[in-house]
């Protein structure tokens, strides 16, 4: 039973019915849907009270993260140099607490995943637990996702001195704080004591930390899906030995019994080059040094090293000694420089930093696709159209994100790969090339991906891009030796890889036409599509190049290429019999009644409800949620019209205006874009029969 029938089991379902309308205030909870709208909504816990009285049958089904944490060459636990983020953003919870994505002119949103290890989200609530969307983005990287839990100040040492009274009492927060972990889909734990303890609650607080830890790491053995693979419990830098609140800025005599209890210690920032020193030294933690997060506060509050677009200077120090790092905040580019120049500010941050970060290998089966959506666009797209105009973002929308550079090329040339939301393939955003060739540079090429995927005999590659005029557009692919990397950590790093120069297959070949029939593939728009196919036994692929050169090679160019989707898969899963969406449900329906727009116009039924189904987990991209009318059985129905995206086999339909006079409403799963062999289209549907006492 995976996290979502966990959190599901208890509603009472219906596949379809007569509904009565009425206008009975809806009885959903506050906690997890908006009282307005009933959208879903992440949200934290406030009180010890609310933590220890929370249920498994009154959490929120919507905030489950059902993507499991995604494989990399190199596991957390193999990696000496870890980096962890820590998400403060303005106190957590803004337009990334709507689950089903909500409207935004220029959202905040982290795509450097390739460079870190663990993403903490932050707030000063007493529990914070990720936002679904955060920890699913997080784990399609394959980075941890991690919540919050902390107390402050004189309401928090009253909240220590009571969950810190006794063993029975601090196991049930522990117990509390693994059953939320498990049910919601992440990973683990930030624990942030800034109070002084007292008493009892001194002694017992290392014991709180033990048994959490233990806890954590023994739900993740159970799991036989292993959604909780490498769970930590990380301890902050704060409060002492002796219960008094000093921050020590390093890992010291002090502190060293909370790092010794748990997984890890996230110092303060404060720290300076004799701290390090101090900590690397420490024969106490030679074993250990990689559980040290040396935090860095990129706002620079303090006596720091660096900060702000100097940030550089601080991790330079904590790789020199190969210690771990926090960085915390580094929405600064977001909160205090103009949100027009986010991505270019933020691709600014993450360049200067990239020499002392490790660039993690994803590694995927088959098949991989990305269309580099961020999870945020102007315009909402499918294969090239607008299928929603107006700006939109949904975190559960971004798609497995590309490398971002700008590289200086021989004679004068420049090359630059970033975002770009003008236009897209699919969802709200697609990668852009862009730059300049001389004409003494036979062809300019990016690397748009560092992966480990393992190849089947026969493999079919396809390439949506459009280019600029002029502009000559391949692909080069290195590929390695899949034996040499069997195991997960095995030492494969500095293998030579074999560069695979692939010839576009004609459009009447065999395999063109069979991809094309189910994925319905067009070139409207400019787009171009391409497929190439590839036979090689026993490869893996480890990177792919998008190259450009100029037609007239006696000429400079300067040049774009808007690259769209990038799709890799096995030859054989094009002739594989598709999975449907089967046993559509829907639940907890809500009826709002609106009075007409023009005097003696009918009034407006708005419909709520939420949608379930069942789909194989990983197969699917997206699913449509569509609906339509019928008013009589015996007549045509009306057109389908498009509601929204689902990203996981539950959807909340909000606010939808029906018609006022009784009639029959259907309500349609489509899946689009499906993973098995990433093509077919099929739906489902359920329907409401309306009527009014």
């Amino acid at each position: 039973m995976d996290s979502s029938e966990r959190c599901l089991g208890q509603f009472k379902k219906m596949k379809s019915g007569h509904q009565v309308i009425n206008y009975e205030r809806s009885l959903l909870s506050a906690q997890h849907y908006d009282p307005n709208t009933t959208e879903p909504i992440s949200s934290s816990l406030k009180t010890l009270a609310e933590l220890l009285s929370w249920q498994l049958s009154e959490a929120s089904p919507f905030n489950v993260a059902t993507v499991p944490v995604s494989s990399r060459r190199l596991p957390l636990a193999s990696n000496p140099r870890r980096t962890l983020v820590c998400h403060d953003m303005k106190g957590g919870y803004l337009e990334d607490r709507f689950i089903q994505g909500t409207t935004v002119e220029d959202p905040y949103v982290f795509y450097h995943w390739e460079y870190i290890d663990i993403f903490n989200y932050f707030s000063h609530n007493l529990v914070t637990i990720p936002p679904a969307v955060w920890t699913t983005a997080a784990h399609k990287h394959g980075v941890l996702s991690m919540g919050t839990f902390i107390t402050e100040w004189n309401d928090g040492e009253k909240v220590c001195e009571l969950f810190l009274a006794t063993e029975e009492t601090y196991r049930a927060v522990a117990d509390k704080l693994v059953q939320i972990a498990h049910c919601y889909g992440f990973d683990g734990w930030l624990i942030n004591i800034e109070n002084p303890l007292r008493g009892v609650a001194v002694r017992n607080m290392e014991l709180f930390l033990c048994y959490l830890t233990k806890q954590m790491h023994k739900q993740m053995h159970k799991q036989m899906h292993k959604q909780m693979h490498n769970s930590l419990v990380i301890w902050y830098d704060s409060v002492l030995d002796d219960g008094s609140l000093k921050w020590q800025n390093e890992l010291n005599d002090r502190n060293r019994v909370f790092f010794n209890a748990c997984d890890g210690i996230f110092t303060n920032y404060n720290w300076t080059e004799s701290s390090l020193q101090v900590m690397t030294s420490d024969p106490a933690a030679q074993h250990r040094l990689a559980d040290i997060y040396v935090g860095i506060d990129v706002f620079a509050r303090g006596e720091v090293v660096g900060g702000k677009f100097e940030t550089n200077k601080a991790l330079e120090l904590v790789r020199k000694y190969n210690l771990s790092a926090a960085i915390f905040a580094p929405g600064w580019v977001y909160e205090c420089l103009d949100t027009a120049d986010f991505h270019q500010n933020q691709d600014k941050f993450w360049a200067r930093l990239s020499d002392y970060l490790y660039v993690h290998q994803l590694v995927s089966p088959l098949p991989f696709v990305s269309s580099f959506c961020q999870g945020f666009g102007r315009s909402l797209y499918w294969k090239g159209r607008v299928e929603h105009d107006g700006s939109w973002f949904n975190l559960n929308a971004q798609e497995i994100q590309p490398m971002y550079a700008e590289t200086n090329l021989e004679g004068g040339g420049r090359l630059k790969s970033r975002c770009c939301s003008a236009e897209a393939w699919s969802g709200g955003s697609s990668l852009l090339l862009e730059g300049h060739i001389p004409c003494s540079l036979a062809k300019a090429c990016a690397r748009i991906f560092s992966l480990h995927v393992p190849l089947a005999a026969k493999t079919l590659v396809s390439f949506v891009y459009k280019p600029s005029a002029g502009l000559n557009v391949s692909l080069e692919l290195r590929t390695i030796d899949a034996s040499l990397c069997s195991a997960p950590d095995a030492p494969c790093e500095f293998s030579v890889t074999f560069s695979v120069f692939p010839a576009a297959l004609s459009e009447d070949n065999d395999l063109v036409k069979q991809f094309t029939q189910n994925c319905g593939r067009t070139s409207d728009n400019g787009w171009m599509s391409r497929c190439f196919h590839l036979e090689l036994s026993g490869c893996a692929l480890r990177e792919v190049y998008v190259c450009v050169a100029a037609d007239d090679a006696g000429h400079d160019l300067d040049f774009s290429c808007r690259i769209g989707e990038i799709m890799v898969l096995d030859v054989e899963s094009l002739f594989t019999p598709p999975v449907s969406v089967q046993s559509v449900c829907l639940y907890d329906v809500v009826w709002k009644q609106r009075e007409g727009g023009d005097e003696g116009s009918p009034p407006k039924v708005r419909l709520n409800t939420t949608l379930c189904w069942c789909y194989p987990t990983g197969l699917a991209r997206h699913f449509c949620v569509h609906w339509r009318l019928r008013q009589d059985p015996g007549e045509p129905p009306s057109p389908l019209v498009l509601i929204g995206r689902a990203y996981s086999t539950l959807y909340r339909v909000v606010e939808l205006e029906v018609p006022f006079a009784p009639g029959l409403i259907e309500l349609l799963v489509e899946l689009t874009g499906g993973r098995c062999p990433l093509s077919y289209t099929h739906s489902a549907a359920d329907t409401v029969h309306s009527s009014h006492t």
